[in-house]
């Protein structure tokens, strides 16, 4: 029996007026795509936010998943991003529309710029940057983009594209996890209407191991997963986890069914400070942790 989890309901508003789904499936290259997985996750677990790029090289493959799901593409968020390489107007035009053509789709309801940094060499970064922007900005008007974005930029980076470009980006997406947390460019992009999107927050499976993610996960009695997914959605991101395994895909997608208290949050908070601090500085951590645990089971 399908899975129906809340969360697939959830949204974040961007600034044009669409609704992006709080909670996503990443692919990637280098063993980051499992054809059975991308059908079991549209069929079984409700997800309908895939997120993939031109660089990981599954588009064609992708497109045949979805296709197989037999889920229609109105009621799939799509997000694909722009390969440095494939930077310049005319280079950046074509590669979106051939990725259309890779997937078997006539529009991407996210597509970003991958990285700031240019492989083109013509032109300064910033150039090719706001000449790779106005593509985007065209491919939004015209419709192949229902909205356009960024990804790894920091302030400076957009603080350069509003001052050459029309178009504010609609989104920012940011590796975002409990050990990098970039509280500036998050605030700056709330500031300016520009949704904050988060890659890999599982830290690359570092926090899979961290001894207070373990211990909260215990309980809560979810998987320390579970638990690094629901504290970057109750930061108000849009959380973007990977997996090809089935079962954690499932997990991920039951993360709505349990939410963090403020106190476990706030936890996690002083545990990412404590990691640089000393062995005496660690042990009154512990007995804190230890404490506000017998705190909220009072309660």
């Amino acid at each position: 029996m399908p899975l129906v989890p809340e969360l697939k309901h959830s949204t974040i508003p961007l600034s044009n007026g669409l609704q992006i789904p709080i909670l996503g499936l990443g692919t990637s290259h280098d063993g980051g795509y499992s054809h059975k997985a991308i059908v079991y996750a549209l069929n079984e677990c409700g997800v309908r936010h895939i997120d993939t790029a031109k660089r990981y090289g599954c588009e064609e493959d992708l497109g045949k998943a979805i296709k197989e799901s037999g889920q229609e593409r109105s009621e799939l968020w799509l997000t694909n991003k722009l390969w440095p390489g494939n930077y310049g107007y005319r280079a950046a035009k074509k590669a979106c529309l051939d990725s259309c053509s890779q997937m078997g789709v006539e529009y991407f309801d996210l597509y970003l710029m991958h990285w700031p940094e240019s492989l083109c060499h013509r032109g300064s970064n910033r150039e090719v940057r706001a000449e790779t922007w106005r593509a985007l900005e065209e491919l939004y008007t015209e419709g192949v983009c229902r909205s356009i974005g960024v990804s790894n930029f920091l302030i400076n980076h957009l603080e350069q594209l509003k001052e050459d470009c029309s178009v504010i980006p609609h989104v920012n997406q940011v590796e975002f996890h409990p050990y990098q947390q970039p509280t500036a460019v998050m605030e700056y992009c709330a500031e300016r209407g520009i949704a904050f999107e988060g890659y890999s927050p599982l830290a690359k499976g570092q926090l899979l191991r961290d001894p207070t993610v373990c211990h909260i996960a215990h309980k809560y009695r979810r998987t320390p997963a579970q638990i690094c997914v629901r504290w970057s959605i109750q930061n108000g991101v849009v959380t973007i986890p990977k997996s090809t395994k089935k079962n954690r895909i499932q997990e991920n997608c039951l993360v709505s069914q349990k939410t963090l208290i403020f106190s476990f949050c706030f936890i996690i908070e002083i545990s990412v400070v404590a990691r640089t601090v000393t062995s005496l500085s660690r042990k009154i951590l512990n007995l804190i942790v230890e404490m506000s645990f017998w705190l909220i089971s009072c309660f």
